[in-house]
């Protein structure tokens, strides 16, 4: 016959046995509010005595403090959310809250309507808010309610501290790595224009074409495969003679050497490709891609705990991005 397993003990058990109401208890466990020295003493040696252990979840929400961090993504529609990039940022910022007894939320944010962070603010539930593929109307947008209790991962704020990837940086360096390969015709398959951060990538590219004296050649993408095969052929199709196509996002670029491929153009041999993000399928496809490292889980946990200390940080805090050379460029 097996023994019965013990309820733990609740609040309320650890008020009847100090004697005391709930909402007293409730003080002198959660350390606030008045409570006289000796129902403190009652109330203590009660929870001992009992094995009680307060819940960190109830005990957030009564302090206001709230018992989940929302992950809030920008983007045109809601299929911003099945982005792979997003995965990595919920993950990395969960193991950050699970040692704090805090859950991890996703949310989108429309572009046309990032108000929506209202809602957010006046939620008690909510601890704080990491802001991804941040812009501007959006940092206008963060309510009084969640100051101190917001970072992004993108750009920043005199209010929200920003964290993210030097891909300007990251970006000159596989610029370079193809300029000195020989490639003088380069096309870059750009981020969305309406992601501020990605404006970066760009500005690298348009400073070294300029410096080098070569041709500016853009071709609007939105980071996703579909776009950069699209793109790839588009860029040929405009400039024949394109011998280089570095694209701001590796899915872009695997979607680029699939177009072209298809179409019997070799890659590296008549076009090299290039990415930015170093996803673990860069390593393993066919040819391996060449990109530039985008530390994405040490961003977003930066960000997270940010936001649980809620101590003062540096306004910008930038990862750098280093080249990885490969077979595709």
């Amino acid at each position: 016959m097996s023994t019965p397993t013990a309820r733990p003990a609740t609040l309320d058990d650890v008020a009847r046995a100090a004697g005391v109401s709930r909402s007293t208890a409730s003080r002198v466990i959660a350390g606030t509010g008045f409570a006289s020295p000796a129902a403190r003493d009652r109330v203590g040696a009660a929870a001992d005595r009992l094995g009680y252990v307060p819940n960190p979840a109830a005990r957030a929400l009564v302090r206001g403090a709230g018992v989940r961090l929302v992950i809030a993504v920008s983007g045109e529609d809601a299929g911003v959310l099945d982005d792979p990039y997003v995965d990595r940022v919920v993950g990395a910022a969960a193991r950050i809250c699970a040692p704090h007894g805090v859950g991890v939320a996703l949310e989108w944010l429309p572009l046309r309507g990032p108000n929506a962070l209202r809602r957010l603010g006046e939620d008690r539930g909510v601890c704080g808010v990491v802001l991804v593929n941040t812009t501007h109307p959006v940092l206008d947008a963060v309510p009084a309610r969640l100051r101190g209790r917001v970072a992004s991962i993108g750009i920043g704020s005199p209010t929200v501290p920003s964290f993210d990837v030097d891909n300007g940086g990251g970006a000159d360096a596989v610029l370079r790595h193809l300029y000195d390969s020989g490639r003088r015709r380069i096309a870059m398959v750009t981020g969305p224009r309406w992601l501020t951060c990605a404006g970066r990538s760009v500005a690298a590219y348009r400073a070294l074409m300029r410096s080098a004296g070569l041709p500016v050649r853009l071709v609007t993408g939105d980071f996703s495969a579909a776009r950069g095969g699209r793109a790839a052929l588009e860029t040929l199709t405009r400039w024949p003679d394109t011998d280089a196509i570095f694209a701001a996002s590796d899915a872009t670029a695997l979607g680029a050497i699939s177009a072209l491929r298809g179409r019997g153009i070799r890659v590296p041999g008549d076009v090299a490709v290039a990415g930015f993000d170093d996803i673990p399928y860069a390593a393993v496809s066919t040819p391996a891609l060449t990109t530039a490292t985008h530390p994405v889980r040490r961003i977003a946990a930066a960000a997270a705990t940010a936001v649980l200390d809620g101590r003062r940080v540096p306004p910008v805090t930038a990862f750098p991005s280093t080249l990885v050379a490969r077979e595709s460029a």
